[in-house]
């Protein structure tokens, strides 16, 4: 018969016709157990929703940092924020790789489990019942940086404006005098992706202008990506003349392809980035781009995170931080808009 949630770590061995020491190597993530007696563990720790209480000396002293890919200045402004509140709470930093979207390390969580940290800090990060489970039977609290989707009720989470982010990248470009603007967003299946090409839409409906949906792609916040999709516009019959990327490093991208057709930033194409990475302020001309507080939302995540392992539920456990336009030299009126005085007639 099942028992109700909630059960003791000597109901759990029962059920699975273990010893209670079992149970513990796998809370532990000791590697001294028979893989499929640790499915059958993890499966009933989940249905049982199993929680370890009493034990938080038993913990490291460490905050662990996941990140699907480490890479760029965009994660080291993370890494920076949460190194912080690390420090400032007396706890080290561990940071862990799980592997891309596409080859995903099946063994990252194994890993953090036998390093039982404080706690843990997600970045761009889904997680599944299965693993969330796992974290909340170990008592080890996580909180997500800009979620890729949606997060469940009940999970922490920290991130940007990102729609305003978008509004303000393009409102910016509309002012200038642009009609035609591109927009390069991140991954497809990403909430931020969507958000800032939903500020695109209505920095663009705003000022009645239609939008080509030739002119929307999706990326994947690598210059690489950021480059290919700038060909494809590029290539349209009628081409943007200034495109919004979803990323600094996609607007490096861009600066690329500019280079390769002879264009010259901003005369012939105007580019706005978002993040402003210290590298936006590096390259030439500097860009025009969103500021992220990245590394504030990396400080305000491991905050929160270190608040919950020690009991404490903050006041409020979604935050999205607020973005601010950095005006540089990558940007200005589209070309030719200074040809057509004021009553001339229209060519043609």
């Amino acid at each position: 018969m099942s028992r109700a949630p909630g059960a003791t770590l000597a109901q759990i061995a029962e059920i699975a016709g273990v010893s209670p020491t079992t149970i513990s190597k796998v809370l532990n993530g000791r590697t001294d157990v028979a893989p499929a007696t640790r499915r059958r563990i993890e499966s009933l720790l989940l249905e049982h929703q199993y929680q370890r209480r009493g034990r938080q000396d038993s913990r490291a002293p460490l905050i662990e940092l996941v990140f699907h890919e480490l890479h760029s200045g965009w994660s080291m402004e993370i890494i920076r924020g949460v190194q912080e509140a690390a420090k400032a709470s007396g706890l080290g930093l561990v940071l862990t790789e799980s592997g891309t979207r596409q080859t995903p390390d099946e063994n990252w969580l194994e890993g953090l489990i036998e390093r039982r940290p404080r706690c843990v800090v997600l970045v761009f990060s889904d997680i599944s019942d299965t693993q969330r489970a796992m974290l909340d039977a170990r008592s080890t609290p996580f909180v997500i940086i800009d979620p890729a989707g949606d997060p469940a009720p009940g999970v922490p989470a920290v991130g940007s404006a990102n729609w305003s982010g978008g509004l303000s990248a393009v409102r910016h470009l509309i002012d200038l005098g642009h009609e035609h603007i591109g927009v390069i967003s991140g991954p497809r299946e990403m909430m931020c992706s969507h958000a800032r090409v939903d500020g695109y839409r209505s920095a663009m409906a705003a000022a009645r202008l239609k939008v080509d949906e030739r002119w929307v792609r999706y990326g994947d916040f690598h210059s690489e990506g950021g480059a290919a999709r700038a060909r494809e516009l590029l290539d349209l019959p009628e081409p943007p003349t200034a495109i919004f990327a979803g990323s600094d490093l996609q607007a490096l991208g861009v600066y690329e392809v500019a280079r390769e057709r002879g264009m010259r930033i901003p005369d012939d194409l105007s580019v706005v980035g978002y993040d402003d990475i210290p590298l936006s302020q590096w390259i030439s001309p500097q860009l025009t781009t969103v500021h992220q507080p990245l590394a504030a939302m990396g400080r305000e995540a491991a905050l929160m995170a270190v608040q919950l392992s020690s009991g404490v539920t903050p006041a409020n456990t979604r935050m999205d931080l607020a973005t601010t336009l950095v005006i540089r030299d990558s940007t200005s009126r589209p070309p030719h808009a200074d040809e057509v005085v004021a009553g001339d007639p229209p060519a043609g």
